[in-house]
């Protein structure tokens, strides 16, 4: 009967599109590893993603607001968990791989900073910094003690090209492109409401007449259309008018929302400034997972990746620790 990992692989076969990609047809792994017994090797990757310590940390790394107060703003972990829902439904209709797609969007902002877009933006005035480009270097090189997770081809393809313009070699990659856009754009919607940025009626009108006028309606439109233009074409993407649309949502939240959620940006600005500073004379400081790659990559590189996998709540326990006058117990 064979292993459950081959009755697997077989399925895939009946029942997955020729374009598909397929686990048995993997371009493999850097360092070749024994086969699971259990698990396909797309599978294999969601689990040792899951189990990293950069996934989580994406729990208490800021999506959109700094430090919001409140349960219910998203963060980086459910963001993650959103796009990951939404890219396996397209996957799902369009009879592609699942567990690649899962894997990809699982993996795919292991690279965020703290302090969302905005630390991302002052991290890269001190160093060259594209989030993308470092998940792909935290499942490469930064996780077990810098010896990365051995992912296969096709998960590390997706999660690098997930934003950009260089389109993913699969089409479950092309697929978490446009589910992280589907996710964000809703969910940062909701929660600029929330937070008293916006009101419905502020939302421009056109092309809520095309997706929608609540956040489930929207999300459905978005996602029946990906699958219908997926049917129709057999490549992934929208048709014009809702991709026209989403797009407007979108440029719309970087005019309107995103600029004014990040009331602290001078003081992130300041925080990641001074704490690069700080680690970049005291190299020494760094811990040890770090401190394998110098010889590799430089000073600036390995301050970058720690700096880079902070929390929102270490960074400024860190900064506090370094900066901050502490209390004396005089007795």
């Amino acid at each position: 009967m064979g292993t459950m990992r081959e009755w697997i692989e077989q399925r895939e076969r009946d029942m997955l599109c020729e374009k598909a990609s397929f686990a048995a047809e993997s371009r493999g792994r850097e360092t070749p590893v024994e086969p699971c017994p259990h698990r396909t090797c797309f599978q294999r990757d969601r689990d040792r993603i899951i189990h990293t310590k950069a996934f989580r940390r994406l729990s208490h790394k800021t999506q959109v607001f700094i430090s919001p107060e409140g349960d219910h703003y998203r963060d980086r972990l459910t963001h993650t968990l959103e796009v990951a829902q939404i890219a396996r439904t397209i996957a799902r209709s369009l009879r592609l791989n699942e567990d690649l797609t899962e894997a990809i969007s699982l993996g795919h902002d292991l690279g965020h900073t703290p302090f969302g877009h905005t630390g991302e933006r002052v991290l890269g005035t001190l160093c060259t910094f594209q989030h993308n480009i470092q998940s792909l270097r935290v499942v490469d090189h930064l996780e077990r003690s810098g010896k990365g997770l051995n992912l296969s081809w096709e998960v590390r393809d997706g999660i690098v090209c997930h934003t950009g313009t260089k389109k993913a070699s699969t089409l479950e990659g092309r697929v978490v492109h446009f589910a992280d856009r589907i996710a964000y754009i809703n969910h940062d919607i909701d929660d600029a409401i929330r937070a008293g940025l916006l009101v419905e009626d502020d939302l421009p009108k056109e092309p809520l007449a095309v997706l929608g006028y609540n956040h489930g309606d929207r999300i459905d439109t978005m996602i029946s259309d990906m699958i219908r233009y997926g049917q129709d074409r057999q490549e992934i993407g929208m048709y014009d008018e809702v991709h026209d649309a989403m797009m407007q949502l979108r440029t719309f939240l970087f005019r309107s929302v995103y600029g004014r959620a990040n009331g602290d940006t001078e003081k992130v600005t300041h925080l990641i400034t001074a704490l690069f500073s700080y680690f970049l004379e005291h190299i020494e400081e760094l811990p040890e997972d770090y401190q394998v790659n110098r010889g590799r990559d430089g000073d600036r590189r390995i301050v970058c990746d720690y700096i880079a996998g902070m929390t929102d709540r270490f960074a400024v326990a860190k900064y506090t620790e370094l900066f901050i006058p502490q209390s004396w117990n005089i007795k």
